[in-house]
Order: structure tokens, then sequence, then C-alpha cells
């Protein structure tokens, strides 16, 4: 595991390399984790951590990063947003290649906003991955941003033993209440209006060799999205996904840092 600074020097981002045990015969394969943003990424930074290890046990290199503004990365939060977290992706995929040197296939693992980045990122990449593997993704900003903003609210009440009486009513009335702050991560007003504009409809994925959706078959929006992209001749499939990590939730007994299904399912699709 290599920790290491990379991208322009007016835009430094934080990664880190695991080398894989080489195995030999075996094509040479790695992998780019694109967390999601905020608490969701801190609630995945474990489960990377641990899932990196284990892919390099399978002969698989892995490099995870953290978008500018987030993390050890440069940048302060509120200097995130959608086109730089994108140059971001193609700027750790460059050097995951580098890193690796030669011929290699790369496959690009997102998770929740990560997930969409990932999307958006494909298109303009120099170099697109082999295969994206897109988990939970966001396919509506609006309704994404609302539920931060509900988390955000449910946060501050359990946090005060009397906590203020507009806050609901704020919630309800006001759509830009609590769009800052999204349970302790500052936004701008810029990646606000981006969430807000993000739809199934703008959404588009590049035509890529293959890419698999990993959510819940009863994610209505997602399976609309993937249907959607199939009715465009793409390679896409959905691939059901049920698990217990509660995205925006803190562990706890019932909620483990690291899931054994999660680790394994994303495990066994990463090895296909």
């Amino acid at each position: 595991m290599t920790p290491m600074l990379f991208g322009p020097p007016e835009r430094q981002l934080m990664g880190i390399y695991h080398l894989a045990e080489r195995k030999e015969g075996k094509q040479r394969l790695a992998v780019l984790l694109c967390p999601p943003l905020g608490q969701e990424q801190i609630r995945t930074q474990r489960l990377f951590r641990v899932l990196a290890d284990r892919l390099t046990r399978s002969g698989i290199d892995a490099f995870r990063f953290d978008y500018y503004g987030t993390g050890d990365s440069g940048g302060d939060e509120e200097e995130g947003e959608f086109d730089g977290w994108q140059r971001d992706i193609a700027a750790a995929h460059a050097q995951l290649q580098q890193l690796c040197g030669g011929s290699v296939r790369t496959i690009w693992l997102g998770a929740r906003l990560g997930a969409t980045l990932a999307t958006l990122a494909a298109h303009g990449a120099q170099h697109a991955p082999a295969r994206m593997l897109l988990w939970d993704p966001v396919v509506d900003g609006t309704a994404y941003l609302d539920e931060l903003r509900a988390a955000h609210v449910d946060a501050i009440e359990q946090s005060y033993c009397i906590p203020e009486r507009n806050l609901r009513h704020r919630l309800a009335h006001e759509p830009d209440a609590f769009t800052d702050d999204l349970i302790g991560f500052a936004a701008s007003p810029l990646l606000g209006r981006q969430l807000r504009q993000l739809s199934a409809q703008r959404l588009l994925l590049a035509p890529l060799d293959d890419t698999t959706v990993l959510a819940d078959p009863g994610d209505g929006p997602v399976v609309h999205w993937v249907d959607g992209q199939r009715s465009r001749e793409l390679p896409v499939q959905l691939s059901p996904f049920q698990h217990p990590l509660i995205w925006t939730s803190d562990p706890h007994p019932n909620n483990a840092m690291v899931p054994a299904e999660v680790l394994q399912r994303l495990q066994a699709e990463l090895r296909e």
C-alpha cells in the first residue's frame, strides 16, 4: 500500500496504490475505486480499504483516491463540483495506468455519487475503462439532495435536546434550506445547482464494452434509468444487489462497518 500525491500542482490529489501479488498467466487487471461524497464517503472508506487489500491477493491492482476538496486531497469543501471531480477521476485513472505500466485492463468501481461521476467522466476520458461497475448510482439529483437535507435535519434534531421548532417547516417550504451544509459537509451553491440538474434523462452511459449496475430491484429510478440505457442499445446489465449498509448512517451493532456480503459480492463482480 503506497500513499502518494498526484495531479497538477494547482489541484493536488491524495491517492493510495495497492500493488497486487503477481500471478503468472493472468491478464493484468486494475480497479479504480471512485468513492461517494460526504458521509457516504466516510461510510465506505474502511470498506474500500479492505476491498483493495483483498483484490491485491487475487492479483488485481487497486487505486483509492480522494476528490479535490475532500479527504486528504487539496482544496476546500466549498470548491467541490461535478466538472472538477470528473477531471479528478480521469487523473486518477491516468495515475493508475502509469503505476501499473504496460498493458492493463482497468475497471472503474463507483459507489453512489461516485458511480454517477464515473458515468459522466467516462465520456471525456482519454483512455476509457474497459468496464464500469456502478453501485447504487444517484440518477435523480433532486431526490438525492432532498434526502441529504432531511438526513441533515434529523441529525440536528438528534444532537439537541430541544431542537429548533422551525426546522421541519424550512425543510418542507424552502428548497434551498440546508443545502450549504449536508450532514456536516459544506456544499457550494454551484454543487447544489448541479445536483438539482442531475436526472435520468441527462445521465447517459458512454459506449463502453461492459457496464454493470448493482442496485436493489425495488429502486425504481435506477431500474428505469438502466432500461433507458438499454434502449440506446448499450451493453449494460442490472444485477440485483440488496445489502444492509445504510449509506448516511454511522455503523451500529446491526449495521457493520464492512458488511461481509457486500465485500464478497464486490469481489466476485470484479473478478469476473
